[in-house]
């Protein structure tokens, strides 16, 4: 157990530095709106059904005060990210990542997508860490809390405030679930494309092949809300993948005109 916790921390320390203080502050903005009134009635054609945007995206948007060591890790990715895919922006901060995932979006196919983005991630961690997390943390209940803590601690930079919650794994309670309540990253996109095909599938990929704990990642498009569920392998028949892209707010549609609806 300790020689698992000190790996671990060898791992923070090498990929990335660690800091007490990752977690970012949110602060709501209030937006007004007003209502014209009407005083005839007219007949409108209906139009094929599509998913609104959540209700949520209108409402408020989320401002992010990151710190210096989210100044960093946000860098770090975006980095790996520009030589995984061999297209350099000249953008800073979250900005600059969001920049470097358009860019994959708009120009490879889908099944290259996941394997830049897990490229990504492998230029991200020390090979001989990852091999050793997988060797001397096999699955189990204290990894897949570990890996669960560990993402609340290390990763809101990322995806935004965190926190971890219990869930039955073979008939007990386990604290293996990361609880995103809004993902910055499907919020400053609100492409369901990019959800999917950026985070997503290469993510539980890169956890299953290079960690080996498989993982779950469960978005809810209404809210932007995301479960990661440690343990749980993907269902073959994934919600997630069938899900059509937000209509108005997608900016994968808007600036590249990519065709993420399906």
């Amino acid at each position: 157990m300790e020689v698992a916790a000190a790996t671990c921390t060898l791992l923070a320390a090498v990929a990335l530095p660690v800091s007490s203080s990752a977690a970012a502050a949110r602060s709501a903005t209030k937006q007004s709106y007003s209502r014209r009134k009407t005083t005839a009635v007219r007949a409108v054609m209906a139009r094929p059904h599509q998913v609104p945007p959540p209700a949520t995206a209108t409402a408020t948007a989320t401002t992010y005060r990151d710190n210096w060591f989210d100044k960093l890790a946000i860098g770090y990715l975006s980095r790996n990210l520009q030589e995984a895919s061999g297209m350099k922006n000249g953008k800073d901060g979250y900005e600059g990542l969001i920049e470097a995932a358009l860019a994959i979006s708009a120009l490879f196919r889908v099944d290259q997508q996941w394997d830049t983005v897990a490229s990504a991630l492998q230029r991200a961690f020390p090979s001989y860490i990852l091999t050793m997390i997988k060797v001397m943390m096999p699955p189990s209940r204290f990894s897949r809390e570990y890996f669960a803590a560990f993402t609340t601690v290390f990763f809101p930079w990322l995806v935004g405030p965190c926190e971890v919650r219990e869930s039955q794994v073979d008939g007990r309670e386990e604290r293996n679930v990361v609880y995103i309540p809004k993902c910055r990253f499907l919020e400053s996109t609100n492409c369901v494309g990019m959800c999917t095909n950026l985070c997503k599938i290469p993510c539980q990929r890169f956890i299953q092949d290079s960690l080996g704990t498989a993982v779950y990642m469960s978005p809810n498009f209404e809210d932007m809300s995301c479960e990661m569920i440690f343990g749980q392998q993907p269902p073959e028949d994934d919600p997630a993948l069938k899900q059509p892209c937000f209509r108005t707010k997608c900016i994968a549609k808007q600036n590249h005109q990519v065709n993420c609806s399906i």
